[in-house]
């Protein structure tokens, strides 16, 4: 979508529910829906796929309560996605909410998507080389995906710390696009920011002492082994596709179980750990949001913060 398409006079007001998983950024963003008539747009890179149901913490329809919800649960596993093509569907799912008389609401944690979305980057229309993603690939498999990232590191910091070692799609076109135009992703994400954003954007985080947030996260697991986790992830292992399945937190932890070489309890201990990790990546991501509003969660979801918070939104559509 181009910004003509946008009035650049009037800025659309977008509030952003964001923040570490398992903080109950799904809850807040039903409540405020449902109180000032907005729809939700999901800012997750693992709720777009189907079947990633329990793993990703997709709400249910129950837990929806009527609320629409956009870009979630509409792609299959073995279909490429990237941070550009959400930027895309985004851009014209906010529009068409708002022409609605809507309040559209992004609810997520996945930075990336996040930030790529309100700062309105223009993504590169770098070729494509084949024979390079091929010896990276190779590269990969003989040394391991951290020293494909660490060869990303060495030629552009700023988008290797973006990156998980183990997101080797985006690793290898970071690298691809040095290759074949001589400038980083980042100089060219940078160049793009000077491009007005269409957005005014209200960012809301829900905040816990970092112990209450951990035991937050070991429930979470536990309840989602309860849920059937576990046969989740051996279906999805055995008829979709393992890149994106390695690359999904509550898959890969639990594979060494799914091949009979080790206890279950193992596993679940290495996914609460490895959800804590993606937690401390999540904080440190947003609190780097110079306008973040962080919502103290507690004692719980105060109704009075909520009635204030969508106070303010309504002063600001």
């Amino acid at each position: 979508m181009s910004n003509s398409e946008f009035d650049l006079r009037k800025k659309i007001f977008v509030p952003i529910i964001c923040g570490p998983t398992a903080s109950g950024k799904t809850n807040l963003g039903i409540r405020l829906a449902l109180k000032c008539g907005g729809e939700i747009v999901s800012a997750d890179s693992m709720q777009i796929y189907k079947g990633m149901d329990i793993a990703s913490a997709k709400p249910s329809k129950e837990e929806m309560q009527g609320v629409p919800h956009h870009l979630m649960d509409f792609l299959s596993p073995k279909q490429a996605f990237s941070v550009a093509d959400y930027v895309e569907m985004a851009h014209k799912v906010i529009y068409d909410i708002y022409n609605r008389g809507r309040l559209p609401i992004i609810v997520g944690g996945t930075g990336l998507y996040i930030s790529s979305l309100i700062n309105n980057i223009k993504f590169d229309n770098t070729g494509c080389d084949y024979e390079f993603r091929e010896e990276m690939k190779k590269l990969a498999v003989k040394q391991g995906n951290d020293a494909l990232w660490e060869r990303l590191r060495q030629i552009d910091p700023k988008a290797a710390e973006k990156l998980h070692p183990n997101n080797q799609n985006r690793i290898i076109r970071a690298l691809e696009v040095y290759k074949i135009s001589g400038s980083t992703i980042t100089e060219a994400q940078e160049k793009s920011r000077l491009t007005e954003s269409p957005y005014k954007a209200y960012y809301i985080m829900p905040d816990y002492p970092r112990e209450i947030l951990y035991q937050r996260i070991d429930k979470r697991v536990d309840i989602m082994l309860e849920k059937g986790l576990l046969e989740e992830a051996r279906e999805f292992f055995t008829h979709n596709d393992y890149v994106t399945a390695a690359q999904a937190i509550g898959y890969k932890e639990l594979k060494p179980f799914i091949d009979g070489k080790e206890k279950l309890c193992e596993c679940a201990d290495r996914l609460k750990q490895a959800t804590r990790n993606y937690a401390k990546r999540q904080l440190t991501w947003f609190n780097k949001e110079k306008t973040l509003n962080r919502l103290n969660m507690e004692k719980g979801l105060n109704e009075k913060a909520v009635d204030e918070i969508v106070k303010y939104f309504g002063e600001e559509k």
